[in-house]
């Protein structure tokens, strides 16, 4: 597919040699410090304006950014965050790592957290939720925000993959109490990894910078919010200036990026219309959408299977999953493991996996999940790209079909 990576050039040289002819790699301070400020400030203070909230944070990762954001939230032993049950392993190790337990929430056709679950799951331990933008596409979030405030329950925005979408108007990442940002290799921009924690918050803020920082908070933050809270252990999450530097300039291109890829999904959705007996995934707003990666539903997983072997005799580019999985097929659910036995969440529990972290206690992610389809639009590609991927998918749903109705008369004649 390609995203960001694939563009960087000169502007991520630039940059990145500007800290090095600095000799300051570390943000606070080093051999080159001075008054001028530094990468990791600069890019703070530009994807804040952008995202629309009053602060946002470097970090190391995205993963670095949920467990700073949980922190942030006095996430940790005996409280429980809700998380849907297809999303990224951080999204169920960060809360793991806080000494809390995840508890799964059924997907929807959104392929975001299902908002009527929220009620279901919500218990007397439950503090927070984790609603995941998935691939591009805001999640229904009128409803999950007003579902979340009835619980009396925190929202942790997961935009890891989402940088640049907006919901009816506002951008992704400034409606939840906080959220995160992901600059890993395979994100819309990227600098290998780092990731962003943002909030209007200044309290979770506050706790953000010291959860990154060792407990720390420094006078650069100390300026732009004055310090109220009290000190703790924090981790060392601290973003570095190379690291800022590649994702300042690939955040400087992030709406060039964006208007491509969303002019190229609009050519393609016109190029295949509607197509009989298959349904285009739900966006909620589809004005914010990404449009990097366009998801349809199948009737069943046997023409689907079909379709992708014809999708992939014509060369295009379409898979079932890219690189998610339910939380209940992965190694670190099966066991319920954490890196001590006596950190498991879920070492109370007298047989494992329990109700609630089976396959068979998510028949709605199930039954979405095994018809359907990505069909990814890389950076790179043009209009004639897309026609040619839009013709395939016509060409080979139509001789799917034909081959399902051949089937359907030979089976009946018999």
């Amino acid at each position: 597919m390609g995203l960001g990576e694939c563009l960087i050039g000169v502007e991520e040289k630039e940059l990145a040699l500007a800290v090095l002819d600095r000799r300051q790699p570390f943000r606070y301070y080093g051999v080159g410090g001075g008054a001028a400020p530094g990468m990791a400030a600069t890019l703070e203070r530009e994807f804040a304006r952008a995202v629309g909230t009053r602060f946002a944070l470097g970090v190391t990762s995205g993963t670095a950014a949920l467990e700073v954001a949980l922190g942030a939230l006095g996430i940790g032993p005996g409280d429980e965050v809700i998380v849907p049950v297809w999303s990224w392993i951080s999204c169920f190790t960060a809360v793991v790592r806080l000494g809390a337990r995840p508890v799964l929430a059924e997907i929807d056709e959104t392929l975001g957290l299902d908002p009527r679950e929220i009620a279901r799951l919500t218990t007397s331990r439950t503090r927070a939720m984790m609603v995941v933008h998935y691939q591009g596409v805001a999640s229904d979030l009128d409803a999950i925000m007003a579902a979340a405030k009835a619980a009396g329950i925190r929202v942790i925005e997961d935009c890891a993959e989402s940088a640049g979408a907006t919901y009816r108007g506002r951008p992704v990442g400034s409606i939840g109490d906080i959220a995160i940002f992901s600059f890993q290799a395979r994100k819309i921009i990227t600098a290998g990894e780092g990731g962003i924690v943002a909030t209007n918050d200044a309290r979770l803020y506050e706790r953000a910078v010291r959860m990154s920082d060792l407990g720390q908070y420094r006078a650069f933050h100390e300026q732009l919010q004055p310090a109220a809270g009290e000190a703790f252990a924090g981790g060392n999450f601290r973003m570095s200036e190379l690291t800022a530097a590649v994702a300042l300039a690939q955040f400087r291109r992030l709406p060039s990026i964006v208007a491509h890829l969303r002019s190229l999904r609009a050519r393609l959705l016109e190029k295949i219309g509607a197509l009989e007996d298959m349904a285009w995934r739900r966006i909620p707003h589809p004005e914010g959408d990404l449009g990097f990666e366009t998801y349809l539903y199948l009737p069943d997983a046997a023409r689907l299977a079909a379709f992708r072997t014809a999708l992939a005799a014509a060369g295009v580019n379409a898979t079932q999953h890219t690189g998610t999985y339910c939380h209940y097929a992965r190694a670190y659910c099966r066991n319920g493991r954490a890196h001590s036995p006596a950190a498991s969440p879920f070492a109370e529990f007298p047989e494992w996996p329990a109700p609630g972290y089976r396959e068979e206690d998510f028949p709605r992610t199930r039954a979405l999940i095994e018809r359907m389809i990505a069909i990814p639009l890389g950076v790179l590609y043009g209009n004639d790209d897309v026609d040619y991927v839009g013709d395939a998918i016509v060409r080979a749903w139509s001789a799917c079909r034909e081959h399902a109705s051949q089937r359907a008369v030979a089976m009946a004649a018999r």
